[in-house]
């Protein structure tokens, strides 16, 4: 059973309490759920795979409100125990230690924390850095088979943000090559009693030794760069150990994961509506809007991570227990038909486009720019460089990560003409 299909023994329109949100076709498309779910109110009871429960939000107005509801906050200390049993699946202390980062602070931690990162992505450096971004891309592509097919991901999409985020951040190329992209798998839950957490641990524990690594070599060989920059601040005091080592496990596993998968979606959105993959392959200037558009149309980023009222509180009439968590879902958010008309049709004319793809307030992604140009830049070259793009395998069979909060695929088979 999935959870597009009525449970047993209720009425079609009527939603399960909790709605189960899991299992492999709301993974391909979550969007006729959460269309039901906007349709019977913005706040449901959710159930993840874990089985953690959660109270989500869908519709755009009530996401947004949520975003920016200083109410709720992001700090763990404040989820209930029963929260606390199934959604604190990293063990400590690597818990304590990697999960004081921005995501999970709130002023005026969360203030203090936030300045150090924010010069490092600026709009007006990632535009001066566009040339060398597209350098990382065009290298990438070379390396590709002359004629399809390929893998998209593993010849293109898992390698193209990680290398321009060492740009970014001043990760030097010889820490770079070392990096394990299966670290970034920390993140997804993976329970005390599951099979595979001896390899989640393993993954872990090198991950942590990764960044131990990275803080000795920039405390040795320290530049002008954002890392480097961290190392220092840890070394006045303005920042804990547990602050750095958790800040750099922010960058590198939220800095780039996202955009691999973001480029995934975007591409099979652009499959999926070949009329508007060939407008933008033929219409460079277009690309800006584009990637806007394609940003609301399939976020990377489904879910947000947690949020908890300090004590009971009304949540859009719902009465919200104090320790529960809270998330927002930006995918419903921008696919509401009150926000966004026709919102099921990728249309890049769309104007104005409010998407909260990369959340609001003060936890709006402080990477939003950098994001923007990658994907600019991924999309230009590999429609320009790969004539005849197009999905080598039905789109029916395409395998989604069952991550909970994310979307994208781990492999994208492609057949092309040639290469350019």
């Amino acid at each position: 059973m999935t959870t597009q299909e009525p449970m047993p023994g209720t009425r079609p329109d009527i939603l399960p309490d909790p709605v189960p949100l899991m299992g492999c076709p709301y993974k391909a498309d979550p969007y006729p759920l959460y269309e039901r779910m906007r349709e019977a109110g913005p706040v449901h009871r959710v159930l993840f795979p874990s089985g953690v429960q959660a109270w989500l939000v869908t519709g755009y107005d009530a996401a947004h409100a949520a975003l920016n509801d200083d109410r709720l906050g992001k700090n763990h200390d404040r989820g209930n125990d029963r929260w606390r049993a199934r959604a604190s699946i990293m063990p400590e202390p690597q818990h304590s230690q990697l999960q004081v980062h921005l995501l999970h602070q709130d002023p005026p931690k969360h203030t203090r924390m936030r300045r150090f990162v924010t010069d490092a992505f600026t709009p007006r450096r990632i535009d001066s850095l566009r040339p060398r971004f597209q350098e990382l891309a065009d290298a990438l592509i070379d390396a590709l088979p002359k004629s399809g097919p390929a893998d998209l991901v593993t010849g293109f999409a898992a390698h193209f943000p990680f290398q321009v985020l060492a740009e970014v951040i001043g990760l030097p190329q010889e820490l770079a090559a070392r990096f394990d992209r299966d670290w970034g798998k920390v993140v997804q839950p993976v329970g005390p009693t599951d099979p595979g957490r001896p390899l989640y641990e393993a993954r872990l524990h090198g991950l942590q030794r990764y960044i131990a690594d990275v803080v000795a070599h920039k405390r040795e060989h320290g530049g002008d760069d954002l890392l480097s920059r961290l190392v220092v601040a840890r070394d006045r005091r303005e920042l804990s150990q547990e602050e750095l080592e958790s800040m750099i496990f922010q960058l590198l596993v939220a800095g780039q994961e996202p955009v691999t998968h973001q480029i995934t979606t975007a591409l099979i959105a652009l499959f999926r509506n070949p009329d508007q993959l060939a407008h933008l392959r033929d219409e460079p200037d277009l690309r800006p809007r584009a990637v806007e558009e394609l940003l609301r149309y399939d976020s990377a980023f489904e879910l947000t991570t947690w949020r908890f009222f300090d004590k009971d509180s009304d949540l859009h009439g719902t009465e919200v227990p104090a320790g529960d968590s809270v998330i927002v879902s930006l995918c419903a958010a921008n696919r509401d038909p009150r926000r966004f008309p026709d919102p099921d049709v990728l249309d890049f004319d769309r104007s104005p486009n409010p998407h909260l793809a990369f959340g609001h307030g003060i936890h709006f992604c402080p990477g939003a720019a950098l994001a923007r140009a990658e994907l600019q830049i991924a999309l230009g070259a590999l429609l320009t460089r790969l004539p005849g793009l197009h999905l080598a395998i039905k789109a029916e069979d395409i395998e989604w990560i069952p991550a909970v909060l994310g979307r994208g695929t781990n492999s994208l088979p492609v057949g092309y003409d040639r290469r350019l």
